[in-house]
């Protein structure tokens, strides 16, 4: 539903958020936190696009990872990229606003309303907007909606995207008093239903498997965004969009956009030549190189903006001991360069440490909360962001970031703040200095990372001097990124893991896979899924569950918190910071920048007069 989506398992993990709704199923595919968050603030860094401050006309280079293997972000080779195109080139009934709320998109909608809590069945119409037309002059219908439920549905195997969150949820979806009007029915209470058919696609994509299972890739393709595609050159690296003579909203201001392939380690050098106005900066900064010479370069600290994240995909070596200062050196660089704004940003993801239940001495709930209480998460996220120019704002919930409605610092619940205490009340007692000890054995504990990102080393950094202190051996281990999933969480072979989820406006469905409680599978063996602490429980399963179905914003919220305190006191993981985010903007681009839960309004992205 937004930028950051889920395409794998990998990608899930490791670079950003996805496609709510409103089932247990998989989900498909953006200063000091308070007690709780400060409506009035905004998590993005984006120069606001007053319309008539900005040009009509030009083009916009804008950096992508790659050509994407597809533009349908439901197939599994979608990607990131994937859905950023999407957002210029197809619908999405809502959108998120700077706090992660869905709001209608009248673009697109007209209006959109659900029965009232407690009505059954529960029916949602939707007003679609009479002007919306696919590129070929046919309105947006009720036929769209209806096909896209049965791709994504998981009704139907010959679908080869998969089921996404909450279509399973859907009973039927019929034409209304109008052919304006759609309403949708569902078999059980979906009360996460606006994030449902954002993109929404034509139905000549997905009404049939054949249809939906091609790669949605070259032109000629239905779509009904501001802009239209003109070229996709997946070998020459670039995807053109130009502004489509059918819309019917705010003219966009640019004639042009083109998207270039610019691999992220080239990123600077492209700016610098003049080469893309937009271009994505967290991992050129974060998986930057450290310099041939023998020694790291030396400098004083300064602030600078977010860099990589954990999560970072596709490092292929261990970080050596230089990438924080190369981490710095290309962030300078960044801020130096001449036309370049720098924007910064907390991304809509959670980096947190998860302490596996199903590896060593963490089997024992007691310790894990110990091990949880020892973290020092303003120490970490301080080290972490600092050094990127963010401020070092430690998360309290596992299930909300820091700037969205109803966040809440359930911390306290993980118990006492002394964490000796804790550690000495679970059996391991820590002699005359060196590491604790119970039962003759050591309180030594691997720690996973990613490969190749600096902020992920200056965590770890971090967390080893906390623990040190208090008496836990933490040994730091890298995996390459690109299969930290598959190979490494998967397996479970270690006791502490950093990584990060995707946080967007439909928790309840989102996040329900990271702590469902795993299960026996066919042949009896304990099936985790995609929760990679391995501990759960009943309760919380239940929780999730009501609070996908609850159709009150109160009371769900309620649910939702209620959730993140047994998740606390289960000692599964420990919520750090939200990821940064770094973007480089050509000075004079309006409209762009680090969008946090948010994605470019493109129509109103262009050059300032």
């Amino acid at each position: 539903m937004r930028v950051r989506q889920l395409t794998a398992a990998a990608a899930a993990l490791l670079l950003a958020a996805g496609l709510g709704g409103c089932s247990d199923g998989p989900v498909r595919g953006p200063s000091p936190v308070p007690a709780s968050a400060d409506p009035t603030a905004t998590t993005g860094d984006v120069r606001p696009a007053d319309r008539g401050a900005v040009r009509d006309g030009g083009t916009l280079h804008w950096a992508l990872d790659g050509v994407p293997a597809t533009l349908n972000v439901y197939q599994r080779g979608a990607s990131a990229d994937s859905a950023l195109l999407a957002h210029a080139l197809y619908p999405s009934l809502f959108r998120p606003d700077e706090h992660g709320r869905l709001v209608p998109d009248p673009d697109y909608l007209a209006g959109a309303e659900s029965t009232p809590p407690g009505q059954q069945p529960q029916v949602v119409t939707y007003r679609l907007n009479p002007h919306a037309v696919w590129n070929d002059g046919t309105p947006l219908s009720a036929a769209d909606l209806t096909a896209q439920r049965a791709a994504l549905s998981g009704l139907d195997p010959a679908y080869r995207g998969g089921p996404a969150a909450g279509y399973d949820a859907i009973d039927s979806v019929t034409q209304g008093a109008d052919p304006h009007e759609v309403k949708v029915t569902f078999r059980r209470p979906c009360a996460e239903w606006r994030a449902l058919f954002g993109p929404l696609y034509p139905a000549a994509e997905t009404a049939t498997p054949e249809a939906f299972n091609r790669a949605l890739t070259g032109t000629g393709h239905l779509s009904a965004g501001p802009y239209a595609l003109t070229r996709y050159d997946a070998d020459g690296g670039r995807v053109t969009v130009e502004r489509n003579p059918l819309w019917w909203g705010d003219v966009p201001k640019t004639d042009r956009i083109d998207f270039l392939a610019a691999p992220p380690e080239r990123r600077l050098d492209a700016l610098d030549q003049g080469r893309l106005d937009v271009a994505p900066l967290t991992a050129a900064v974060d998986r930057a190189e450290p310099p041939a010479s023998s020694s790291p370069p030396s400098f004083p600290p300064s602030p600078a903006p977010p860099s990589g994240t954990p999560g970072a995909a596709d490092a292929p070596v261990d970080p050596p001991a230089g990438a924080p200062e190369a981490a710095a050196l290309a962030l300078r660089r960044a801020e130096s360069l001449p036309g370049v704004t720098v924007h910064r940003a907390a991304a809509a993801s959670l980096t947190q440490l998860t302490l596996n239940a199903g590896h060593g001495p963490l089997g024992d709930p007691a310790l894990r909360r110990a091990v949880g209480r020892a973290v020092d998460r303003r120490a970490v996220a301080e080290a972490a962001l600092g050094p990127l120019g963010l401020p070092g704002a430690p998360l309290g919930s596992h299930l909300l970031a820091a700037d969205q409605e109803g966040y809440r610092d359930d911390s306290p619940a993980i118990g006492p703040d002394d964490a000796a205490q804790l550690l000495d009340a679970a059996g391991w007692k820590l002699p005359n200095g060196g590491t604790r000890t119970k039962d003759g054995k050591e309180l030594a504990l691997t720690l996973l990372i990613p490969a190749g990102s600096a902020t992920a080393k200056r965590t770890a950094d971090a967390l080893v001097i906390g623990f040190g202190e208090l008496g836990i051996a933490v040994n730091p281990r890298t995996a390459p990124a690109g299969t930290f999933v598959q190979d490494q969480l998967a397996d479970g072979e270690y006791d502490l893991a950093l990584f990060s989820w995707p946080v967007g406006a439909s928790p309840a469905a989102e996040q329900r896979a990271a702590y469902a409680k795993p299960r026996p599978d066919a042949d009896g063996a304990l099936d985790h899924g995609r929760n990679y602490g391995r501990s759960g429980t009943e309760e919380i399963d239940r929780l999730f569950d009501r609070a996908a179905a609850e159709l009150d914003p109160a009371a769900r919220l309620d649910l939702l918190q209620e959730a993140d305190v047994r998740i606390w006191q289960l000692g599964h993981s420990v919520p750090l910071y939200q990821r940064p985010e770094l973007v480089g903007v050509r000075t004079g681009v309006t409209g762009a920048g680090a969008f946090g839960f948010g994605w470019p309004r493109f129509q109103d992205v262009g050059w300032s007069r």
